[in-house]
C-alpha cells in the first residue's frame, strides 16, 4: 500500500545503503592490500583510520559519515512507521525492535567516522568492543548478558548467510538486467557478511566463557582469528572478497531496492521476474 507521505524516507534510504557500501569498500579494500603486502587485514575502525591523512580520504570520511547517519536514519523510520510492511505480530515486532537496533549500531560507526574526520582521533587505542564488554563483564550477571548478546550476533550471521543462501533480499530489489546477470555477487556478498558477523559472535560468547574481554571484538579481531587457522590468510582473503561482494549488495539496493509501503505495486520484484522465467523455462 503506497503512502506518499512517507516518500522523503527513499532518498534517504539510498544515502544510507551508499555511505554503509563505501564502509565495507574501505574495510575490504584496506585488508586485501594488506594481505597482498604481507600484513594483516584491517577491522572497520583501523580501516577508517587510514583515510585520515589525505585529503580525498576526508571526502571518502565525510561521506561514509553522511551516509551512515542516513542509514540509522533510515532504519529509524523503517521501525517506527514499518516501511517494509513487516506487521504488527510477534515475528514482525521482532524484525522491526532488530531494525532500530541496526541504527543504533550503523549511528555509532558514523560517529566513529566524525571524531576521525573532525577531531583528528588516531591513537590507535583498544578495540571499543572490548571496552564495552569488559564494563558489561564487571556487572552483576555480566558473563550471562555477554554470552546471550554473543548468541544474538550468531543468530544476526546465520540470518544473513541464510538470506543470501536462500536469495530472499530478491523481494526487495527491482527486476532490471544489473540485478538478474549481478544476482550471484549479491548472493556471496550476504553469505560473507554473515561469516563475518557469525565469528564475531562466536568470539563474543567465548569471551564470556573465559571472562576475559580481550577475546572478543569486531571485524579485525574476527579476521585475526581466521588467519590463526588453516589456510587463514586464504580465508581471510576470500571472505574480503566477499564483503566487496556485500558492498556492491549495499550499492544495488541504493539504486535499486523496493520499500514496499511507498513503491509503486507496478513495479516488478527480482524474485517475481526469477518465478516467471523458471515457469517460462519449465
Amino acid at each position: 500500500m503506497q503512502n506518499q507521505a512517507l516518500a522523503w524516507a527513499v532518498p534517504v534510504m539510498r544515502a544510507g545503503y551508499a555511505g554503509r557500501g563505501l564502509v565495507y569498500c574501505v574495510v575490504a579494500g584496506f585488508s586485501l592490500f594488506a594481505i597482498w603486502q604481507g600484513g594483516q587485514a584491517k577491522g572497520t575502525s583501523s580501516a577508517l583510520q587510514q583515510l585520515e591523512s589525505s585529503l580525498w580520504g576526508s571526502i571518502v570520511l565525510f561521506l561514509i559519515f553522511a551516509g551512515l547517519v542516513s542509514y540509522a536514519i533510515w532504519r529509524f523510520c523503517d521501525s517506527i512507521f514499518d516501511l517494509d510492511d513487516h506487521g504488527t505480530d510477534a515475528k514482525g515486532v521482532v524484525a522491526r525492535v532488530n531494525m532500530f537496533i541496526i541504527g543504533l549500531l550503523n549511528l555509532g560507526l558514523g560517529l566513529t567516522a566524525f571524531l576521525l574526520l573532525f577531531t583528528a582521533r588516531g591513537d590507535g587505542g583498544g578495540s571499543s568492543t572490548t571496552g564495552a564488554i569488559n564494563a558489561v563483564l564487571g556487572l552483576p550477571g555480566g558473563r550471562l548478558i555477554v554470552g546471550a548478546a554473543g548468541l544474538v550476533i550468531i543468530a544476526a550471521g546465520i540470518h544473513y548467510a541464510y538470506r543470501g543462501w536462500t536469495e530472499k533480499y530478491r523481494g526487495c530489489l527491482q527486476a532490471n538486467h544489473f540485478t538478474t546477470h549481478w544476482n550471484w555477487a549479491l548472493k556471496a556478498g550476504l553469505t560473507a557478511k554473515g561469516a563475518v558477523v557469525g565469528i564475531i559472535g562466536l568470539l563474543v560468547v567465548y569471551a564470556a566463557l573465559r571472562s576475559s574481554p580481550d577475546e572478543a571484538g569486531g571485524v579485525g579481531e574476527a579476521f585475526s582469528w581466521l588467519t590463526g587457522q588453516p589456510y587463514g590468510r586464504i580465508l581471510v582473503a576470500a571472505i574480503c572478497l566477499g564483503l566487496l561482494g556485500f558492498a556492491l549488495y549495499c550499492f544495488v539496493n541504493a539504486a535499486y531496492r523496493i520499500v514496499p509501503k511507498v513503491a509503486s505495486p507496478d513495479i516488478e520484484t527480482l524474485a517475481s521476474r526469477l518465478e516467471t522465467t523458471v515457469r517460462q523455462a519449465i
